[in-house]
């Protein structure tokens, strides 16, 4: 199984451990979440897992886990799973306050991001820490909510490019 990282000062084909992540989610209430560069979007992911490691990309079994923080909201999860075996991918949210999905907040990237879709720092942090544990597993200590289930208006469109 292939482990990749991107987040903040952890770039590359490896995952850090745990207590490596944990102050970005439990110090300073999420303040140090964004990097000096001015990046507020970090991921996990893992590339063959249920004895696919052998199988090109397209045929194993892969897994991201990306995740967005808001100083002010907390941190919008989303999990996304490939199985190369039957070409059927799944996709998850962290279930927030979904009385507020039609509330949005930009990343700074610019992309819309549903409010409804935050889950507290020290929240996320117990899905983040349960993710690297399993070796990719969708963590069971938070509500999930298939992508598919959402209204549509859930994920509007990113800016349009500045010209």
């Amino acid at each position: 199984m292939r482990k990749d990282c991107y987040f903040h000062e952890f770039n590359g084909p490896f995952w850090p451990s745990a207590s490596d992540l944990e102050s970005y989610f439990l110090a300073q209430g999420g303040r140090q979440w964004v990097s000096a560069g001015g990046n507020d979007n970090w991921g996990l992911e893992v590339q063959g897992i249920d004895g696919t490691e052998g199988l090109p990309r397209r045929q194993s079994v892969n897994v991201n886990l990306r995740m967005t923080g808001n100083p002010e909201y907390g941190v919008t999860l989303e999990y996304d799973k490939w199985d190369g075996r039957i070409q059927r991918k799944e996709s998850f949210v962290s279930k927030g306050n979904l009385d507020r999905l039609n509330e949005f907040v930009r990343s700074l990237h610019g992309d819309p991001l549903s409010i409804g879709l935050f889950i507290p720092f020290d929240t996320a942090w117990h899905a983040v820490k349960e993710f690297i544990e399993t070796d990719g597993e969708l963590p069971k200590r938070i509500e999930w909510i298939k992508s598919q289930d959402l209204p549509p208006e859930t994920f509007p469109d990113p800016l349009p490019p500045i010209s």
